[in-house]
C-alpha cells in the first residue's frame, strides 16, 4: 500500500530504500523505449522471435497511420507513449500479444481512421483485426471497454484474483500505461497537473497493489516510485502546456 504521507512529503526514507532495493534485485529495466528502433532492439535482445519482431513492426506501421498527428496532453508524441507502454510490457517478458496490445492500446480511443465516427466501431475493429489478429484485437477492445476511474479502481483491485487470463493481460496493459504516463514526471507537464496528483491520492495508488497481485512486484515498485516522484517535483510553469488531455495537431 502506498504511503500517502510519503507521497506528500517525500520524507519516508525507509520506504524509498525498500523500493530501491526491490528494484535492484528485480533486474527491472528502468529506461524504456520511446522510439520504434529502441523497441525493436529491446525485443531482439530479449530473444523475441523474428516472427514476433515482424508482427510488432507491422503494428507500428499501422500506428504511424492512425496516430501520426496525435499528442499527449504533455506535448509528447502519442506514438512515443505507445512505444513506451509496449517497452514496459516487454521488460516484464509479457506475451507478444500483450506487448502488441500495449503498442496499440488506444486505437479506438484516439486513433484516426479518416472517418467522423468516434470510439470503437465494427468497421474499425475489422481494420485493426486485419493487422493484429483476433486475440490481440480482443485485448485492445477489452482495454477500451475497461472502466478506469477513481470510482471503479477500488473494485477492480478487489477482484484481481478472480480475473481470467485475458482480463489479467488487459489490466497489465493498463498498469503499463499508467507507469508510462508517470515516468519522467510526464503528467506534470499537463495543464491539470494538480488534478492528476489528486487522482493518485484518491485511487490510482491502488495500481501498486494490483501489480503485486498480478505477480509483477517490480512493476508495482516502479509505479510507486513514479507516483512518489510526481509529488516531489515542481516544474516551472513556462515548460508546462495548457492541455489537460491528448490532442490532435491540425494545420489550422
Amino acid at each position: 500500500m502506498i504511503n500517502l504521507k510519503a507521497l506528500n512529503t517525500g520524507t519516508d526514507a525507509s520506504l524509498v530504500k525498500k523500493i530501491e532495493l526491490c528494484l535492484a534485485r528485480s533486474k527491472f529495466v528502468s529506461s524504456y523505449a520511446q522510439t520504434n528502433i529502441q523497441l525493436f532492439n529491446q525485443l531482439r535482445l530479449a530473444h523475441y522471435s523474428e516472427a514476433d519482431l515482424r508482427y510488432i513492426y507491422n503494428i507500428y506501421q499501422f500506428g504511424l497511420q492512425i496516430f501520426s498527428s496525435r499528442f499527449r496532453g504533455s506535448g509528447k508524441p502519442f506514438l512515443s507513449h505507445l512505444v513506451g507502454t509496449a517497452s514496459i510490457l516487454a521488460s516484464l517478458h509479457a506475451p507478444i500479444n500483450a506487448i502488441a496490445a500495449g503498442l496499440l492500446h488506444a486505437a479506438y480511443i484516439y486513433g484516426e481512421y479518416g472517418t467522423e465516427e468516434r470510439g470503437m466501431t465494427d468497421a474499425k475493429r475489422e481494420q485493426v483485426r486485419q493487422v493484429v489478429g483476433v486475440e490481440t484485437e480482443e485485448l485492445i477492445a477489452g482495454y477500451t471497454l475497461l472502466k478506469w476511474n477513481k470510482s471503479t479502481i477500488p473494485a477492480i483491485r478487489d477482484r484481481v484474483d478472480t480475473l481470467n487470463e485475458s482480463d489479467r493481460q488487459i489490466l497489465l496493459v493498463r498498469l503499463a500505461n499508467e507507469l508510462e504516463d508517470h515516468l519522467d514526471h510526464g503528467i506534470l507537464y499537463c495543464g491539470n497537473a494538480e488534478q492528476r496528483r489528486e487522482y493518485i491520492r484518491s485511487s490510482l495508488y491502488l495500481s501498486v497493489e494490483m501489480a503485486q497481485k498480478l505477480g509483477f512486484p517490480a512493476l508495482g515498485a516502479a509505479l510507486e516510485i513514479a507516483f512518489r516522484d510526481t509529488f516531489s517535483v515542481e516544474l516551472p510553469a513556462v515548460i508546462r502546456t495548457n492541455r489537460n488531455s491528448s490532442f490532435l495537431l491540425t494545420s489550422n
